[in-house]
């Protein structure tokens, strides 16, 4: 993102979904434990982090602790999205954490696991960002949400007087065709024409005045499961990356497409 400092990067580490790397090379930390490989195509999967074993948090502390030192900003990403509950349902341990702590459903499962997560970010003075899956189950107490699945969960974020990054695939995913042209490179599908971005608003107007200092900003993204080379990239972001530039920066009374 940027600020008065000019571009700052924030890691992330996408737990307790999208986590096959890890238990590719430490399967005893699955909820399932068997021989993982890797993905070679891209896609949501069973395989998740077990929340309830020590182990776990040692392990991850460890890595957050080390991939946190690389990065300066306050910022730290954990993802949270896209997280197949399929195996802490069938998981005993899983089921008998959730009794002991009168945790409803696996929903809350994955907001009791965010929270030591979070608690231990905040020790290293680091927030916690999470895509707005998080908000199912139960908010950590400091967390920023990021609302990619529409605007919904963002706005349910800042009535709680969480800060959010507006972020709906409906406007912000460079990754989606930018024209009908015929020969727009293969793409993983959708339209967002320059238009469309530029007339993006990231402050809903469900938001009071009050909640509306909630919304830090809004953040376009480029997936590359379909772009194979920087050049690809760059075709992807521009010109659609100006106008999400003048969406956050400036005033909509001067905003002219």
């Amino acid at each position: 993102y940027a600020d008065q400092r000019g571009i700052r990067v924030i890691p992330e580490i996408d737990l307790p979904g999208h986590s096959t790397a890890i238990l590719t090379a430490f399967p005893e930390l699955a909820s399932n434990k068997r021989t993982y490989t890797l993905q070679d195509h891209w896609g949501v999967f069973d395989p998740t982090i077990n929340p309830t074993q020590e182990s776990t948090y040692v392990f991850l502390n460890t890595l957050l602790s080390e991939v946190a030192s690389l990065f300066p900003d306050h910022y730290f990403h954990i993802g949270g999205d896209e997280c197949p509950k399929t195996h802490w349902k069938k998981c005993d341990a899983c089921q008998k954490r959730m009794k002991e702590n009168n945790l409803k459903d696996e929903h809350e499962l994955q907001s009791y696991f965010v929270q030591r997560i979070e608690k231990y970010l905040n020790s290293k003075g680091k927030k916690l960002i999470g895509w707005d899956e998080i908000l199912e189950g139960g908010l950590a107490p400091n967390a920023v949400v990021m609302s990619w699945r529409g605007t919904e969960g963002g706005i349910e974020a800042a009535h709680l007087h969480h800060p959010v990054v507006m972020t709906p695939g409906s406007h912000c995913y460079f990754d989606h065709y930018q024209s009908t042209n015929s020969s727009e490179p293969l793409a993983i599908g959708g339209f967002l024409p320059l238009d469309k971005v530029y007339s993006f608003n990231p402050i809903p107007e469900e938001l009071t005045e009050e909640e509306s200092e909630y919304v830090l900003g809004a953040q376009g993204n480029i997936w590359t499961e379909y772009i194979p080379t920087e050049a690809q990239v760059e075709y992807m972001a521009f010109p659609r990356i100006l106008a999400m530039s003048e969406v956050v920066w400036s005033n909509p009374e001067n905003k002219n497409y």
